[in-house]
Parts: C-alpha cells; structure tokens; sequence
C-alpha cells in the first residue's frame, strides 16, 4: 500500500512546508514595513506578500484534492511529478508577486494549467474505475483491441 502512496505523501509535505515558508515570509514582512496584525494593507510592498500567500494558500486544498485522486487512480509518478511542477510555479508565483505584480502573471497561468492537467487525470482514472468496477467495461483493453 505505501509502495502507492509515497511519492503523493512526499509531494504533500513538500507544499505544506512551502506554505510555511510563504507564512513565514508575511511575518518578515510585518516586520519589516511595520504593519502589525490584524492590519492587512500596508506599503505596496508589504501587500504584495501579503496577497501571494493568501492567494497560494486559497489554492492549496485545491491542489491537495486534486493531487491524491490523480496520483490514486490514474498514475502517481505522473500526479506527483505534476505536483512538483505546481509547487515549482507557486514559488515563481510568490517572488514574482513579492518583486511585481506582473510578474505573477505567467507562473499563475502555467500552475493553473497543472492544476486542469490534474483535473483530467483524476477524472479519467475515476471514469475508469467506475466503468471497470461498476460496469465491468474496460476501457484501456476495447482501445488496445
């Protein structure tokens, strides 16, 4: 069983420490341009952080429940490698926000694509175990025929 799920585990723990990072990088922010909770908005700078990891942390549970089925039920070498690309683009996400706001543009539209790539994994690999399971229609043996 864990042989087919470690590398999603893995995966997992990698975007919750990067979570932490961004967390931590919005407390050296307060600090920095003195904004004190509960207060959100501040100098440009300080906002910016601010917003990057709230956006990042909005899409986490998305990425999460996207991750597991995918990796699940279609493949997890493919589910976490994606995973990795995700988590990959919400780091440029974040420096780039941190540095300019246009410069979050491309790594939010690349990691929004993951994340449809992982859309479509997990529906396809549910589709077909409800077919396969539910319906005894195998799928990958009528296209290999």
């Amino acid at each position: 069983m864990l042989e087919q799920i470690h590398l999603l585990a893995a995966v997992t723990v990698l975007g919750v420490l990067e979570q932490a990072y961004f967390f931590l990088q919005v407390i050296h922010a307060r600090r920095t341009f003195g904004v004190s909770p509960p207060n959100t908005s501040g100098p440009p700078e300080f906002e910016r952080v601010f917003r990057a990891q709230v956006n990042s942390s909005e899409y986490f549970p998305l990425f999460v429940a996207l991750l597991w089925p995918a990796g699940l039920f279609f493949h997890q070498g493919l589910a976490a490698a994606l995973g990795l690309l995700y988590l990959y683009s919400r780091y440029c996400y974040f420096m780039g926000y941190r540095a300019s706001p246009s410069a979050r543009l491309a790594p939010i539209y690349f990691s929004t694509g993951v994340l449809w790539v992982l859309v479509a994994a997990a529906a396809l690999g549910l589709l077909h175990f409800f077919l396969s399971h539910y319906v005894r229609l195998n799928v990958l043996r009528l296209l290999a025929a």
